[in-house]
């Protein structure tokens, strides 16, 4: 039963920019003049007091034969530039045409344009269509003069805007432009002339010869080109072959093009949009059928047409493509006369192919194929290798010619439970602001986020014609939009990588998995703008090219492809004790083969000197992973492997003929990997890889929970680096009226300062629980040195600070707390370093290594952090602690977060509580009366000054 289409607006005429119309009225005497402007800003955080520099801004000076403007300042140097040209022509009173036409007015306007084309000014221009047409004039056929329709159709853009005006369904469908050349054309017949097959146009008068003569001036020693080209046939028993085109400058290059496809000349030839990025001139050539001509698409009625269809030229170019295509990246440019030409080699022609599934574009920004794998979570822009995950979704969209996707940022003031999708999505009356966004940048306008709210990101992917084709709502809120939305990409991202990677499971299973990430399908509209080619694509095809008795292992996924696992494992080198563990991030160097079994011939495939992943996220194949963590640094490993599927071959192979010939043997895998080096798992990382709620937050939670019960009313927090302590203290109803904070580091109390300013100053309809706090100040210093303002608090905190000290500063912090600064409850948090042997998955000490000095330990195991000077085990901790619990009249209780007290090894993160036995009275007077300063103020806030 056929489906009623939905009416799709005409879409407006495209409007020039400011520069453009500047360019066409002034061209080289407009001179643009960019410069950086940095400007000190304090709006963010009133009181703070270190001078905080906006993020870099640019100004444009535009200097015309008639005046000089100058710009405002923009982020982007491109809008201070179409900034300049605005003003300009607001100054100068240039009259701008902003009426959308009609598609009467555009149909007037593509018979204007067909004759300018075929003008004498148009012939002199720099435009890709006038090479065509001096082209045309150098050949001795008998289509002298006589261009292409196929070459109009795709050469000039103001043509396809204003087809577009007519008939919306010719961005989808670039070829029904055809016969609206052909109707204009028909319409200037004292003027051009047309073909009985109307499949060119020529001028009915010759062009002066004068003209001809000067445009003809070419060298008479022009040698033969030879361009590299691929050959797709459209039969699927057939395979992606190379061939050669041998052309000349006197000659025109679609007539060689026509002549490979056996056709006359190249009038016969129809042309393809452009394959890949868009200013490629790599273009899909193929034999033309009278029916193209006709205002539909060729569906003949007897089925011939329909059955000659090539799949793969289908699925590379989004257009329905009849009988064999030549791909070739040869043409006119704006940039030059001469003509344009680059080799197509098999090898591109795969990572053609591998560039349109999510996992192939991460494997080529990465640069390693046989290697990487799109990893399966997200952890930071700054551990990330490759393309970020946003930008690999807006990848896939434009290969795939879809629109750019559309993310919308859900906008929390705090963490609220789990609530649907569509819930969120509406966000109406919930206290919560949606910024719709397109590729990051908004597209509605959003009020100004504090950097205390949460996230969630909502993505759309749409069709060209705005038909939503897969809707991905996660629930997971993250405190930074740009983790939101590259986690929510990266979800999408992953199931559309299911499918590519398993096109033999039916596509009933993978749609029973979209729940599991969010995701709603729209399947007749996925079908139709992503799966119908890819569904048919080309796994059929690489079976062929390989050994006949491996066919099933070539159309399985990359990861179900080591039926037997690795093969011939050796790994050679002295154990250095270096050894990748959970989060670190490892670096390899490595070489992958071609080996045909049973004979002496090797051929390399891919190699990297230095290639870094991440453990644990899935980021390389599994099974280089499983060999790495096997491996110290210097060791390297030798194995072999089933053979890959083919498309991951010659996508790598330089030589694509010569591994076209190994690949019909039986051949095997070989792989040789050297590690080079591991860098240490950040803390943070390895720490959430392992518990839930993560180590930080649990420490906090336990400080938050003793401050609460000791009903406190004045808090220091010493090493309070970012605020995380402090900012979750304001989600609470305390007794607190009194918080300050300590640190060395001013990026650290800078991020703090904004933070809490942006949570104190909330609006209380924001969301943000109201508490009774008075004052809040933060210090610049060394918590080893004693300030006489903060004496006498009733609790002190420390939470993971002393190890990034020496361990004499340790002690001395100890000493000036508890004997100078005197809280009446101190709390100090410390990694427990016996629990690395679970973090780093390292075996736990023998009983024989126990019995050691505690060397033996710290030889096996290593520090959580580079930046740790030192790590307690738990015998040290209490011992310290107790010392200086003694020693300044206090008591002490352990505790921790992370693991059990009675369970070896212990908590995660070990605590000592230290509480006061003596009373304010008997404090010695000379710290009450000490003046000494030794901290600046960096930032404080009250609420006198609301």
């Amino acid at each position: 039963m056929a489906t009623k289409e939905r009416p799709v607006a005409a879409p407006k005429k495209p409007a020039l920019t400011p520069k453009a119309i500047i360019h066409q009225k002034f061209g080289k005497n407009a001179c643009y003049v960019v410069e950086e402007v940095k400007e000190v800003c304090q709006t963010e955080c009133p009181g703070l007091s270190i001078p905080q520099m906006r993020p870099s801004l640019y100004r444009c000076t535009l200097q015309l034969p008639e005046l000089t403007v100058v710009s405002g300042t923009f982020k982007k140097k491109k809008d201070a530039e179409q900034s300049a040209a605005e003003m300009a022509i607001e100054k100068i009173g240039i009259i701008t045409e902003t009426t959308d036409l009609t598609p009467q007015e555009a149909q007037e306007s593509l018979v204007a344009r067909i004759a300018y084309i075929f003008s004498e000014k148009f012939l002199i221009s720099d435009h890709p269509l006038s090479g065509h047409i001096r082209a045309s004039l150098r050949t001795k056929s008998d289509h002298y003069g006589s261009i292409p329709i196929s070459v109009i159709a795709v050469c000039d853009a103001k043509i396809f805007s204003l087809c577009k005006c007519i008939n919306p369904e010719v961005e989808s469908n670039p070829f029904l432009v055809l016969p609206y050349i052909v109707r204009s054309a028909t319409k200037l017949n004292e003027f051009l002339v047309t073909s009985e097959q109307h499949i060119w146009i020529r001028k009915l008068s010759p062009y002066p010869q004068d003209i001809i003569e000067s445009l003809m001036e070419l060298g008479d020693t022009q040698e033969c080109i030879q361009v590299e080209a691929i050959r797709i046939p459209s039969s699927m028993e057939k395979y992606v072959e190379a061939v050669t085109l041998r052309m000349s400058l006197r000659e025109y290059y679609l007539d060689i093009i026509a002549n490979e496809l056996g056709l006359k000349d190249g009038a016969n030839v129809l042309i393809s949009r452009n394959i890949g990025k868009a200013s490629s001139e790599t273009r899909l050539f193929f034999a033309a059928q009278q029916s193209y001509l006709l205002d539909r698409s060729f569906v003949s009625g007897n089925g011939k047409e329909t059955e000659s269809l090539n799949a793969r030229a289908r699925y590379l170019s989004g257009q329905d493509i009849v009988g064999d295509a030549i791909l070739a990246c040869i043409g006119y440019t704006r940039k030059s006369r001469d003509l344009f030409y680059e080799d197509v080699t098999v090898r591109l022609y795969y990572r053609m192919l591998l560039g349109k599934t999510p996992g192939g574009i991460y494997k080529l920004s990465r640069e390693a194929l046989l290697t990487a794998e799109l990893p399966s979570r997200f952890t930071t822009r700054v551990n990330w290798r490759g393309s970020l995950p946003r930008d690999i979704l807006c990848m896939f969209c434009r290969q795939h010619r879809l629109s750019e996707p559309l993310f919308s940022i859900i906008s929390h003031p705090l963490k609220i439970p789990t609530e649907s999708s569509e819930s969120c999505f509406k966000a109406a009356g919930s206290g919560t602001d949606v910024i719709e966004c397109v590729n990051g940048a908004s597209v509605n306008g959003c009020p100004k986020q504090s950097d205390s709210g949460m996230f969630k990101c909502e993505i759309k992917l749409l069709s060209r014609c705005a038909e939503v084709i897969l809707l991905c709502s996660p629930d997971d809120c993250y405190k930074k939009q740009n983790d939101a939305i590259q986690n929510a990409s990266l979800k999408l991202l992953s199931w559309l990588n299911k499918y590519f990677n398993s096109v033999t499971a039916p596509f009933e299973q993978l749609y029973e998995t979209a729940g599991n990430f969010s995701i709603h399908v729209f399947s007749k509209n996925l079908f139709r703008e992503i799966l119908i080619g890819q569904s048919i694509q080309n796994r059929h095809l690489y079976a062929m090219q390989c050994n006949k008795s491996l066919e099933p292992m070539c159309a399985n996924s990359l990861q179900d492809m080591l039926v037997n696992g690795v093969c011939n494992l050796k790994i050679e080198g002295p154990d250095s004790g270096v050894c990748p563990c959970n989060g670190s991030l490892p670096c390899i160097s490595y070489s992958v083969s071609l080996v045909v079994e049973g004979e002496n011939m090797k051929e390399v495939i891919e190699s990297c000197n230095e290639f870094e992943f991440e453990i644990g996220v899935g980021a390389v194949i599994s099974y280089i992973e499983e060999v790495v963590m096997q491996m110290s640094v210097g060791q390297c490993a030798y194995f072999n492997t089933n053979l890959l599927t083919s498309d991951l071959i010659f996508a790598s192979a330089g030589d694509s003929a010569k591994m076209s010939s190994l690949s019909s043997k039986a051949c095997c895998v070989e792989y040789e990997i050297s590690l080079t080096k591991v860098a240490e798992p950040p803390e943070e990382r390895m720490e959430q890889a392992l518990f839930s709620p993560p180590l930080s937050k649990q420490r906090v939670e336990f400080a938050v929970q003793h401050i609460l019960e000791s009903h406190a009313t004045t808090l220091l927090d010493f090493g309070c680096g970012s605020g995380s302590l402090l900012e979750a203290l304001l989600n609470y109803t305390t007794s607190l009226e009194k918080i300050a904070g300590v640190d060395i580091s001013q990026k650290g109390l800078t991020r703090a300062a904004k933070v809490l300013n942006s949570k104190l100053d909330a609006n209380p309809d924001a969301g943000v629980t109201r508490i009774d706090i008075k004052s809040v100040i933060l210090y610049e210093g060394s918590i080893t040195n004693f300030d006489s303002r903060l004496h006498g608090f009733d609790i002190g905190t420390c939470l993971e600070v002393i190890e990034h000290m020496d361990e004499d500063q340790a002690c001395l912090f100890g000493n000036v707390a508890l004997s100078y600064f005197c809280p009446k409850i101190l709390i100090v948090s410390t990694p427990n370093f016996e629990y690395n042997v679970v973090l780093q998955k390292s075996n736990p000490p023998t009983q024989e290594q126990e019995e050691l000095d505690g060397q033996t330990l710290l030889q096996s195991c290593k520090f959580r952090n580079n930046d740790h000077k030192f790590e307690w085990t738990r015998e040290q901790f209490n011992q310290w602690a107790s010392d200086l619990a003694a020693r300044h009249n206090y008591n002490v209780k352990f505790s921790g977060v992370g693991g059990f007290a009675d369970v070896e090894p212990g908590f995660a993160s070990q605590i000592a509580v230290f509480k006061r036995e003596w009373s304010h009275e008997d404090e010695v007077q000379t710290h009450t009366d000490d003046i000494d300063s030794h901290y600046n103020v960096i930032w404080e806030w009250s609420s006198k000054k609301k």
